[in-house]
C-alpha cells in the first residue's frame, strides 16, 4: 500500500529529461494515482518560443510511463496549478525545489475554499556532470543531453578554461 491515494505532478516536461524521471518516479512510488498536469503550448510559450508542442511532450511521458503499474492521468494544464485547487481528492503534490513556492500557493488556494492542504514532497534537481542542475534550458543551449552529460564542445571549453 502507496501513502497517499492520489499525488499531483506538473510541468512543462520539455526535453524530457533525467530530472524529470526522477521527479515522476516520486510520484509514482508514493500515489496509488498521480494526475500529471503538462503546461498547454499557450501556458509554455511564457517560457520561450522554443518549447516542444504539448503533444510532443505528451508522447514523452506516455513512453516513459508506459510500463508504470500505477494508475496514471495526463492532463493539460493552462494555468499553475490545475485541478489541485478544484478537486478536493488530492493528497500530495510532487516538485522540484524550483517549483516548490507554487505547491505553497495551491495550499493557500485550498485553505481557503475550506480544502484540506496538500502534503508537499520535495525533491532536489538532479546534477548534470559538472554539478549544475540539469534543466530543460541547458539542454535546449546544447550544454548537456538529457542525460546531464556535458555535450562535446562544452567539455572541450572547461578543458581549455583549466589549462589557461
Amino acid at each position: 500500500m502507496k501513502k497517499y491515494s492520489l499525488v499531483a505532478v506538473g510541468g512543462t516536461f520539455d526535453r524530457f529529461h533525467k530530472g524529470h524521471r526522477r521527479l515522476l518516479d516520486e510520484a509514482f512510488r508514493i500515489g496509488n494515482t498521480v494526475m500529471i498536469g503538462v503546461t498547454s503550448d499557450e501556458f509554455a510559450s511564457a517560457k520561450g518560443n522554443d518549447i516542444e508542442p504539448c503533444s510532443v511532450r505528451m508522447k514523452n511521458l506516455e513512453e516513459y510511463l508506459s510500463d508504470k503499474d500505477t494508475e496514471y492521468h495526463i492532463m493539460r494544464l493552462e494555468d499553475p496549478y490545475g485541478t489541485t485547487v478544484t478537486d478536493e481528492r488530492f493528497d500530495a503534490i510532487v516538485v522540484s525545489r524550483e517549483t516548490e513556492p507554487v505547491a505553497h500557493e495551491i495550499n493557500e488556494i485550498r485553505k481557503r475554499k475550506g480544502f484540506r492542504e496538500l502534503d508537499i514532497i520535495t525533491i532536489d534537481m538532479v546534477p548534470a556532470d559538472d554539478g549544475i542542475p540539469i534543466s530543460s534550458t541547458r539542454i535546449r543551449r546544447g550544454e548537456i543531453d538529457r542525460m546531464g552529460h556535458l555535450l562535446e564542445r562544452i567539455r572541450h571549453a572547461i578543458k581549455r578554461k583549466r589549462n589557461q
